[in-house]
């Protein structure tokens, strides 16, 4: 094992409306679409935040409401767990993912430019990023990002956030 998958699928998806995951796009859901983008790219997929089947699914850790970041720290701990040198995280509601979003991230930590909920991190981070998150703070990737060093990459391709059935209908033919 080397590189864990990880969608992040926490969020309360009051902008959509709705279970955004579940939401369909050419008559597959929006994390189908994901984990297909995911599958060649790691060793195993997880889901944080929210049951998915087929799908492990874990709690944010070290605690609920923690956001994203809560959701990374359960992730960067089961890659841990499992002997995987690092995860690479994606939110469930971002698309198109390219197939080799991994290597282009490659070494971590780095996430997308303007997508920091894209992003490559070393396993070794897991017990750092739990000890940050217990202290009293806003929680932001930027500031994670800051501490970590880091790299945030330029990609030619466009990234739809889905945050809206708007959004959505967008990437509709």
């Amino acid at each position: 094992m080397t590189r864990l998958g990880a969608i992040i699928a926490g969020g309360l998806a009051t902008r959509f409306g709705g279970d955004k995951g579940a939401a369909l796009l050419d008559g597959v859901a929006l994390v189908d679409h994901v984990v297909a983008a995911l599958r060649s790219q790691v060793d195993e997929i997880v889901m944080v935040g929210r049951d998915w089947p087929g799908l492990t699914s874990m709690a944010d850790r070290p605690a609920p409401g923690l956001g994203p970041l809560g959701g990374l720290c359960a992730a960067l701990h089961h890659g841990r767990s499992i002997g995987a040198e690092d995860v690479l995280v994606v939110g469930c509601d971002t698309l198109p993912l390219p197939g080799d979003l991994g290597l282009r991230l490659a070494p971590g930590p780095a996430v997308v430019e303007g997508q920091w909920n894209i992003g490559l991190w070393p396993v070794s981070l897991a017990d750092n990023l739990e000890a940050w998150l217990q202290q009293p703070r806003k929680y932001s990737w930027r500031a994670w990002m800051e501490l970590t060093g880091a790299r945030m990459v330029a990609f030619p391709e466009d990234f739809t956030n889905i945050n809206s059935p708007d959004d959505l209908a967008r990437l509709r033919p």
